[in-house]
């Protein structure tokens, strides 16, 4: 899925990900010319039968690019029309909640394509002319990544509320000891929908079996298999999840992951969405963090209607006159500094680890030694003079515990949140696929 069951790859999305395959292969995709038609109708929308080849011809494009072998070619149409399904049915309800996505915001996402391509603006527009593609068509496809992207923000994490007691309760489960560890995951989906009678189940459960026997006994491939049967919106990228910390794995399967060895694979696992099938592709360990803090104090004087910005320059200058005098730091910040929270503690901000604090603030802090007192600088807050007190090597392990948890916890909600909201979008729809006409 790309960690958020999207149906394009999250980050930067198709296009990026189409661009990379072209440079690397150095062809592009070739699309048979046929008479259009439509080959499905999706709530007042239609599919054509000349983006359903496109987008066959994208999906063994990525497949050559990856080295992973294509599904047989029935069950390959079956889950892209399923993906172009699905992408409709997204697109037409950001259109209904006004989602957009502006030029600005496209620009700034192309420039990031281009910068992990090691190119500039231009080189990259000149990559994707010599690679046979149409850039204002690259431009749409990445818009549409984006506008997907939004539309589960609004209908996912919204909804997700991570609270103390949700932290604690996960730090101390098997997933929040495992916090040091990594898991490289691949999954194969038997969708059953909701509310279904029991012998579906258990036909999906059957099902799964049969597709065990030819992974276990038969050695086949399973991006392979997972791309010709899994209904996950993941299928065609061979069901992998990417690599994900144990508290970021679906908790359906997050017990029978964490207990099974490299290139093990599990089940069948119910769940409310179906039953499923897991492989563990790899495992590692992640280092414990060590970062180095600093103590530090400062006096703030904000510029206002009375107070300008030269004069508040001016005021610090000689406050810190009066410090490197004699005078006490902490009895001027009390009677001087407009940071209210820090004033009354003599200006002192207690120890701070790196990125906790804005980046003009913390560049002057780390250029000075202890002891030592900056000259006056701005930020978005106002002029500051800043002391180091200390500095000292400190292990964050428990405070990015922490906030991995948060993380990791709304990662695993807004899994099944979204999955389950997308088969509802799909069960909600009228669908009318006409391939066999």
């Amino acid at each position: 899925m790309d960690r958020h069951n999207t149906l394009r790859p999250t980050g930067l999305g198709l296009a990026a990900l189409l661009l990379a395959a072209w440079l690397f292969t150095g062809t592009t995709p070739v699309v048979a010319q046929t008479l259009d038609r439509i080959v499905a109708v999706v709530n007042e929308d239609v599919i054509l039968q000349s983006e359903l080849e496109a987008e066959i011809a994208t999906v063994h494009q990525r497949m050559q690019a990856q080295n992973q072998q294509p599904p047989p070619q029935d069950a390959l149409i079956d889950q892209v029309m399923e993906q172009l399904i699905m992408e409709r049915l997204q697109l037409a309800q950001a259109n209904r909640m006004g989602i957009g996505v502006d030029d600005n915001t496209l620009n700034a996402a192309v420039q990031r394509i281009a910068q992990q391509n090691n190119m500039n603006l231009q080189q990259f527009r000149q990559a994707v002319a010599r690679e046979g593609m149409d850039f204002a068509q690259f431009r749409e496809d990445l818009r549409t990544d984006i506008k997907l992207q939004r539309l589960h923000q609004q209908q996912v994490q919204r909804q997700i509320e991570v609270t103390s007691r949700d932290i604690e309760e996960f730090l101390e489960s098997s997933a929040g000891g495992a916090d040091d560890m990594e898991f490289r995951v691949a999954h194969i989906l038997l969708s059953v929908p909701e509310g279904a009678d029991p012998e579906a189940a258990e036909e999906a459960e059957a099902r799964a079996e049969e597709l065990l026997t030819r992974l276990r006994d038969d050695g086949e491939d399973f991006a392979t298999v997972a791309a010709e049967a899994s209904d996950a919106q993941d299928a065609l990228e061979g069901g992998d999840l990417g690599w994900r910390q144990a508290g970021e794995l679906p908790s359906m399967f997050q017990d029978e992951v964490m207990s099974l060895s490299n290139g093990e694979i599990a089940g069948p696992i119910r769940s409310s969405s179906g039953v499923h099938i897991v492989k563990l592709v790899d495992s590692r360990s992640s280092d414990q963090e060590i970062v180095e803090q600093t103590r530090a104090r400062h006096i703030l004087i904000q510029p206002s209607e009375v107070v300008s910005r030269e004069d508040a320059r001016t005021r610090l200058e000689s406050l810190r006159d009066r410090i490197e005098q004699g005078e006490s730091f902490g009895d001027l910040a009390r009677a001087h500094s407009d940071d209210q929270g820090s004033a009354s503690r003599g200006g002192d901000l207690d120890w701070v680890s790196p990125g906790q604090l804005v980046p003009e603030f913390e560049e002057t802090m780390d250029s000075l030694e202890p002891g030592e007192i900056s000259e006056p600088f701005e930020t978005q807050f106002g002029w500051h003079i800043v002391q180091v007190a200390e500095r000292r090597e400190h292990d964050s392990t428990q405070e990015r515990r922490r906030a991995q948890a948060v993380q990791q916890i709304r990662e695993r909600r807004s899994e099944e949140t979204l999955e389950n909201w997308l088969r509802e979008l799909r069960d909600d729809a009228y669908v009318e696929v006409r391939l066999d006409n």
